[in-house]
């Protein structure tokens, strides 16, 4: 792979790592915000939907890293 590709390769890389974990973690914010207030619970489904929406998207940006870093070493 040429410089170019794998500097556009990793500017992929970390344009996905950030899109992954912000959408995972807003999703999460605004899913506890809708059960907060059908439950009445305000702000304690908002707090655990982001940190439940970060974890998952810490894992999803793991998972894509490792994939990344696999095709360098094959």
């Amino acid at each position: 792979m040429s410089s170019n590709g794998r500097a556009f390769a990793y500017l992929a890389l970390f344009t996905e790592i950030g899109l992954v974990l912000f959408v995972t973690t807003l999703v999460g914010a605004l899913a506890g915000h809708w059960l907060d207030e059908r439950l009445r619970t305000n702000p304690l489904l908002v707090v655990v939907g982001f940190l439940g929406g970060a974890a998952l998207g810490a894992v999803a940006d793991y998972r894509l890293i490792n994939r990344f870093l696999a095709r360098f070493e094959g």
